[in-house]
């Protein structure tokens, strides 16, 4: 047995055999109490990361959604561009072809007249 100065356990009223039990409960509480508190902050820890993964799904579930809509959208465009050149290339033509008009009305006009003055002269 160990002596000491009389003091210890003493001071709570408690032998040393009580008191190494008390500590021996108190160290298994504490050890429950940590686990409790060491599963809470996993659970909080998990939770976050869970509800992380859920918006990350969302969001490359959204990304892809909009990537399918921006090619519609530009192979419509695509199209709509591909309309406008040919609208465009016919009003072109339309011009083109006015002019020459204009071009062969002037012609007549001067053959015309020029019939007529060596008719008349």
């Amino acid at each position: 047995m160990v002596q000491g100065n009389g003091h210890e356990g003493a001071t709570f009223g408690i032998s040393r055999s009580s008191g190494w039990g008390f500590a021996e409960n108190a160290k298994k509480d504490a050890l429950r109490t940590a686990g409790r508190v060491s599963d809470l902050l996993v659970d909080t820890v998990n939770s976050g990361v869970e509800e992380s993964f859920i918006n990350e799904k969302r969001i490359e579930l959204e990304i892809r959604t909009l990537v399918s809509i921006v090619m519609r959208y530009t192979k419509q465009t695509n199209q709509w561009l591909a309309a406008s050149h040919s609208l465009n290339s016919a009003l072109k033509e339309i011009g083109d072809f006015e002019n020459w008009m204009k071009t062969m009305e002037y012609d007549c006009k001067s053959i015309n007249a020029a019939l007529r003055n060596i008719h008349q002269g």
